[in-house]
């Protein structure tokens, strides 16, 4: 996907709620604020949102001297989201249809998103995604597909999520035991986004391999990634996508056998997809 007019407001807005989380004095506010919105006047519409956004997020990350802007609400998203762990878990071990719970439950954690909005409430978010419908449900042909891939590249999007993600990885790998299961995480820190450091901490290890995809940008850009992500994108029977940046780095898709993942919370993706704001999706080609 391209940027759209509309996205440049969206980025300028991001911009402000990063001076908001980390509680940034007027002077460092305002030389934020500034520069993004100087770069975002000779914004190029060939991009995708997130690939235009990620040198400004590394702007302002070196403009405040932080090495990562949300390293203290991505400890506070991972700490909440494990609150709900039990909950999950017998939720999916109670369902009458375990896989539809799984995607259920990859995309609750789909909320914990810092470009679209600070706070988040995580319990409004798992009763609403469990009591709603995919309004885009590919389910039954991911699950038929599942059942005879031998691998499968889950993408990561947001930290606070990932600690749902291992979740669903736990029980795919129960479910469908003969696919090998790996999950792709980002370079480094951009928004709030899992790196390698988040996903060791939450012991993906157990249940799958992990990858670090190199990748600096609010989305998988397929450029940018390491020979060994590339190669796994490349060769893996399927490909799960979680989040609307990685809806937007990989659409025009380069492959058959992706899944996306995701809960719409901007009229271009909703466009893009023929979806309502607030719509969750299960895409799948």
């Amino acid at each position: 996907m391209t940027i759209q007019p509309e996205c440049i407001g969206c980025i300028a807005a991001q911009s402000r709620r990063v001076c908001d989380a980390i509680h940034a004095d007027k002077t460092l506010s305002g030389e934020i604020t500034r520069y993004v919105d100087g770069k975002l006047e000779e914004a190029d519409f060939s991009l995708s949102p997130p690939v235009l956004a990620a040198p400004l997020y590394e702007a302002m990350a070196r403009i405040a001297g932080k090495y990562d802007l949300y390293d203290e609400q991505k400890r506070q998203a991972t700490a909440q989201a494990r609150e709900y762990l039990p909950y999950l878990r017998e939720t999916i071990e109670s369902a009458e249809d375990p896989f539809t719970a799984l995607l259920k439950t990859a995309v609750v954690g789909n909320v914990i998103d810092l470009a679209a909005e600070v706070s988040f409430d995580l319990h409004d978010a798992i009763n609403s995604v469990f009591d709603t419908p995919f309004a885009l449900d590919d389910s039954h042909a991911l699950h038929q597909a599942l059942q005879n891939a031998k691998t499968l590249l889950y993408i990561g999007d947001n930290t606070g999520e990932h600690i749902f993600d291992a979740l669903v990885i736990e029980k795919l790998s129960t479910l469908y035991p003969g696919c090998a299961i790996t999950y792709a995480v980002r370079g480094n820190p951009i928004i709030n986004d899992v790196t390698m450091i988040e996903a060791r901490e939450a012991g993906f290890e157990r249940y799958c391999s992990l990858c670090d995809s190199g990748v600096p940008t609010p989305g998988f850009v397929y450029e940018l990634a390491t020979q060994e992500a590339r190669s796994l994108f490349d060769t893996a029977d399927l490909i799960l996508a979680k989040g609307m940046g990685n809806y937007e780095c990989m659409t025009p898709q380069r492959r058959k056998g992706i899944a996306f993942l995701l809960k719409v919370k901007c009229s271009v993706v909703a466009a893009s997809l023929g979806q309502n704001i607030g719509d969750i999706v299960c895409k799948f080609d």
